[in-house]
């Protein structure tokens, strides 16, 4: 494999998978919509950096000839049910059209763990609508499917580390909720393992750390990461509905939609029907202390680095 088409490169999985393929020196193209977006990419030697747009039907049919395989990382946490259909249903069916007509072949998709047409949220219900159609297309796809992804410059343990430098308290909705939370290297290695192994092809991979863990644990977690430990208790559903709605309305991304409080109704942890980490070489990082001392061993960066430079400022 000499070169592989990234979509969704420049995001935070995206990132660690781009820089995995350059050091095997196997050359990847990372779409998007300003360059400028793809900054952190840019500087690896073999990475070029196309802008385009991801969703259109004229630039994927640009975009995927003369690759060996896609990489489909593109995905969202919140938006209505349109936005959920757009991203996660049709852009893997447009992506699966425009690799047969270029005569592309091998995909590896992230999808989610907990992806079900029965699951309680959107998200879950549409990223399973976007494996189906994959599963549909006659190409040879690996989906893998990550729990709670953490590290460096993550949107999950630094927002809760942020959130504790300010707040005395840390009032939660799903506190009871388990995650299996998996290193985002150990995704991206999955990634790049799952585009070397063409016996992959056809199978659901679960994506999983070691430990299983409360999201009240893991917000505390992050709280003594940071240095601002603060107490953390749960709130019963009807107002963690208003939570929730009250921070839609908020300016940018919200820290908890409804929808997510759908999606923690069942627990986020690998189920057993399908391999693990495992079943690619992978022995999974364990999340907080276990982790540092792992990445110690291996001379690399703590993955919790940012929630610990956040404490700082």
């Amino acid at each position: 494999m000499k070169k592989v088409l990234v979509l969704g490169g420049s995001g935070f999985v995206g990132r660690h998978v781009c820089e995995k393929l350059n050091r095997l020196g196997i050359r990847a193209t990372v779409p998007t919509r300003r360059a400028i977006n793809a900054r952190d990419v840019q500087t690896l030697p073999m990475v070029d950096v196309l802008e385009a747009n991801v969703h259109s039907e004229a630039d994927l049919a640009r975009l995927i000839p003369g690759h060996d395989a896609v990489v489909l990382l593109v995905a969202i946490l919140h938006g209505s049910a349109a936005e959920f259909e757009r991203t996660h249903v049709e852009l893997p069916r447009r992506v699966a059209a425009a690799m047969r007509q270029a005569g592309v072949k091998r995909l590896v998709h992230v999808s989610a763990l907990g992806a079900s047409t029965e699951g309680p949220s959107l998200y879950q219900k549409s990223k399973a609508g976007g494996e189906a159609v994959l599963k549909s297309s006659g190409l040879d796809v690996t989906v893998l499917r990550p729990s709670v992804i953490f590290g460096a410059e993550d949107q999950f343990l630094n927002l809760f580390a942020r959130l504790q430098t300010v707040a005395p308290f840390v009032p939660l909705a799903g506190a009871g909720t388990r995650f299996q939370p998996v290193w985002v290297v150990d995704v991206a290695e999955a990634v790049v393992r799952s585009l070397q192994r063409p016996e992959t092809a056809g199978q659901i991979i679960e994506c999983t750390g070691p430990e299983v863990l409360t999201l009240a644990q893991l917000v505390q977690l992050a709280g003594r990461l940071s240095g601002h430990p603060r107490p953390v208790f749960g709130i019963p559903k009807g107002l963690a509905l208003l939570q929730a709605r009250l921070m839609e309305l908020m300016p940018g991304q919200p820290l908890m939609s409804r929808d997510n409080l759908k999606s923690m109704e069942v627990d986020n942890v690998a189920s057993g029907q399908w391999p693990g980490l495992e079943a690619l070489g992978i022995t999974p990082a364990a999340i907080g202390p276990a982790a540092a001392a792992y990445l110690d061993r291996l001379g690399r960066a703590d993955p919790l680095i940012n929630v610990r430079r956040h404490a700082r400022r």
